[in-house]
C-alpha cells in the first residue's frame, strides 16, 4: 500500500520516516520528494507498506501526529496523473478540430 505523507519538516530524513512507519509493519520503501533544481525537500513524501492492513494502521496512527514540530498529514496515495497534460485528448490535432497546419483557425 502506497501512503502519502504531507506537511513534513524539511529536516526529516527518509530513515526517520521509515522508523515512524516501521512501528506499524514492514516498510517496503520510503521517498522524501525533493525539488529537481535545488535538491531541497518539498515537504512531502511517500511510504510503501507491505500489507494493506499495516498501511491502514499506519495512516490511523500517524495522521495528525507531531514530528519535528509539524503535524503530519497521512493518507492513502492517489494515482499520479499523466504528466503530459493531454487529458483525454492525445494530440493537438484533436484540439484544433482538424489538421490545418496552423495554430489559429479562421472564422467566417
Amino acid at each position: 500500500m502506497k501512503i502519502y505523507v504531507g506537511n513534513l519538516a524539511h529536516e526529516v530524513t527518509e530513515d526517520e520516516l521509515e522508523q515512524e512507519f516501521a512501528a506499524f509493519g514492514e516498510v517496503v520503501s520510503v521517498s522524501v520528494v525533493t525539488d529537481r533544481y535545488t535538491g531541497r525537500p518539498r515537504g512531502f513524501g511517500f511510504v510503501e507498506m507491505a500489507k494493506v492492513a499495516e498501511g491502514q494502521a499506519a495512516i490511523a496512527g500517524l495522521n495528525g501526529k507531531m514530528l519535528k514540530e509539524r503535524t503530519l498529514n497521512v493518507s492513502e496515495a492517489r494515482p499520479r496523473p499523466d504528466s503530459r497534460g493531454g487529458g483525454p485528448r492525445s494530440s493537438n490535432r484533436d484540439r484544433r478540430g482538424g489538421d490545418f497546419g496552423g495554430g489559429r483557425q479562421r472564422r467566417y
